[in-house]
């Protein structure tokens, strides 16, 4: 029987090889800026030769650092892995608000007397230590209705998603040269660093939206487990991959 045509925007998903031998585990990623999480799953399942492959946390493409991925039996430990704390430097640029709560999206400038001073951000920082109610950016991958929220937002039906439970653990501020602060964080799952900027500033009384991000940890594995792709051996074997 012949099969009906593919889409144009269809992907063929090809499998392993069963002669090969079992590739089972997980490899850390140091995703490159600009770079979708899902590419870096391409990747790597390519020089994996195609076993099944996924990913334990999506980073933006404009965040950098550990993205933890899972192959073959590893795949089914992938909510425990997404269950784990993460840790994340990022730079909040008080000067703005954007559409995105990064650096992508159009800017609205926020004009102040005078910048805070130091002793004022740590006081407000320390506010969102703890658990509280988030709410995640419009540009985000939360569901709504079925639909992602980030996918209603760019076909301009843009619907800001409800606030949710969240935890930051710790958070240390490394650097602050107005507008810039630069932070260190350590959050439980489902925190957005976006949308902690965007509110950081909000309490503060200037702007606020995400210039970088760079995930340094999640859970055990951090930047020092990780491949960049340029290093990312191929074929890769089980010699190359961590137990989950």
């Amino acid at each position: 029987m012949e099969s009906s045509p593919r889409g144009a925007g269809e992907r063929i998903i090809r499998k392993r090889d069963p002669q090969l031998p079992p590739l089972d585990g997980v490899i850390v990623i140091d995703k490159p800026l600009l770079m979708t999480s899902s590419r870096v799953v391409e990747i790597v399942r390519r020089h994996a030769q195609h076993a099944r492959t996924g990913h334990a946390g999506t980073l933006d493409p404009l965040a950098t650092g550990v993205l933890v991925l899972a192959l073959g039996r590893a795949t089914k430990s992938i909510e425990n892995l997404m269950a784990t704390e993460k840790r994340y430097e990022t730079e909040i640029d008080l000067s703005a608000f954007t559409t995105t709560d990064d650096r992508e999206g159009e800017r609205t400038e926020v004009r102040i007397a005078e910048p805070p001073a130091r002793a004022r951000l740590l006081e407000v920082l320390q506010q969102f230590v703890g658990t509280h109610a988030q709410t995640p950016p419009a540009f985000s991958a939360v569901h709504i209705g079925g639909r992602r929220a980030y996918a209603l937002a760019r076909s301009g039906n843009a619907t800001q998603p409800p606030p949710r439970a969240v935890t930051l653990l710790e958070a240390t501020l490394l650097d602050y040269a107005f507008p810039i602060v630069r932070l260190a964080l350590r959050t439980g799952k489902g925190f957005y660093v976006r949308s902690l900027a965007r509110d950081f500033g909000r309490a503060l009384g200037t702007g606020g939206h995400c210039a970088s991000l760079r995930r340094t940890a999640v859970g055990a594995f951090t930047l020092e487990h990780a491949y960049t792709l340029d290093a990312l051996p191929h074929p890769l074997d089980a010699s190359h991959l961590l137990d989950d």
